[in-house]
């Protein structure tokens, strides 16, 4: 069986933005084969039906297939690519980097610049660089050459060229688009470990497309499995960095997964959150709790579902989120993944029936 460093490994190096997550489609189900049934959102959301199914409560495990990433917009003469975003990206990381561009015929590289630094002002450097006056340089000595002889057209998307990878300390690893793949992960191996095994719910693992651009695709899938309960699996922000306010730190690597109580999009189930947090304190799993004053998850969808779903966020504190490469410590995966698996046990009717006992 793929251990969990590999299995991070193939999600993280696969390409998969907003829209455009067959790739990832691709390693659940390879993994998955056999153990879940498989079926889709017209989005293309995978859910992943346990084939040893309890006639109730119905659980959806929720984690997005989709990375921040780019869309070409169009090839200027000169044979330069102009780009737009896809999802939520700091000009400031992007300067020099390299990424593929997924054309029809293959991946092309390229490097993303703007103006020659020579050739900009003072009072222009000063300011932060607009994606509008970005490009990519894919080597090209026209726009007939991009075009006709890399294969690179408008909608093509485009991905940071980046290879997961372990840092000096072997339980660190570094990599692209751990928001979401370490989610991806969690759900597949939680699917993976009750392969055959008793447990006392109806399990959904459900990959949702396009949440980096709107949640897009828990909003459809959510339909299709009629949650009682939800589990939304997530990377969310490590803040354990240079400069951060240690009073304002609720994601530490290596101080275990994150229980967000809040954020701007969903207030979470309280007697579900108390609940979450006892289990941890039941079986001694390191966690943190986090109150998020920005941002938001599936979950803002999910919750919303007809009467409502009692829904809950857990999530692996990853480094320098919505960039090329993230940093996460494997510690925090494991637990988290104890976690899931201790929540998944206890889940019985009568439980999730005690979230909505008003």
């Amino acid at each position: 069986m793929l251990s969990s460093f590999d299995l991070l490994a193939q999600l993280s190096n696969a390409s998969g933005t907003p829209g455009n997550e067959g790739e990832v489609r691709a390693v659940i189900k390879q993994h998955l084969d056999g153990i879940a049934d498989f079926s889709y959102d017209k989005l293309g959301s995978l859910i992943c039906s346990s084939k040893v199914q309890a006639a109730a409560p119905n659980v959806m495990i929720a984690a997005h297939m989709d990375e921040v990433g780019f869309i070409v917009r169009y090839v200027t003469s000169d044979g330069f690519v102009k780009f737009h975003p896809l999802g939520g990206w700091w000009p400031h990381v992007l300067m020099a980097q390299q990424v593929l561009i997924n054309t029809d015929d293959g991946d092309i590289r390229g490097i993303i610049s703007s103006k020659a630094s020579r050739h900009i002002s003072a009072k222009e450097r000063e300011k932060l660089l607009n994606l509008s006056d970005m490009f990519i340089d894919v080597g090209a000595r026209d726009k007939a050459q991009a075009e006709q002889e890399f294969g690179i057209a408008p909608g093509d998307h485009i991905v940071p060229a980046t290879r997961f990878a372990p840092l000096a300390n072997p339980r660190i690893v570094s990599g692209k688009a751990f928001d979401d793949r370490v989610g991806v992960a969690l759900m597949v191996e939680a699917l993976r470990h009750f392969s055959g095994a008793d447990h006392p719910n109806a399990l959904y693992g459900v990959g949702t497309t396009q949440e980096e651009v709107g949640t897009r695709g828990a909003d459809t899938a959510v339909d299709m499995v009629a949650p009682d309960v939800a589990i939304v699996l997530e990377g969310p922000i490590a803040d354990d960095l240079p400069g951060t306010n240690t009073h304002e730190t609720q994601g530490k690597i290596g101080h275990g997964p994150q229980i967000r109580l809040f954020d701007p999009t969903m207030i979470a189930n309280r007697p579900l959150t108390q609940w979450v947090k006892q289990v941890a304190a039941e079986c001694n799993i390191q966690h943190q709790i986090a109150v998020r004053t920005r941002g938001g998850t599936d979950a803002r969808s999910i919750h919303l579902h007809l009467g409502g779903v009692p829904a809950i966020v857990i999530g692996v504190p990853v480094r320098y989120n919505h960039s090329h490469a993230g940093i996460l410590n494997l510690d925090d995966y494991e637990h988290a993944l104890q976690l899931l698996l201790e929540i998944m046990r206890r889940l019985d009717a009568a439980v999730v029936e005690s979230f909505t006992a008003f």
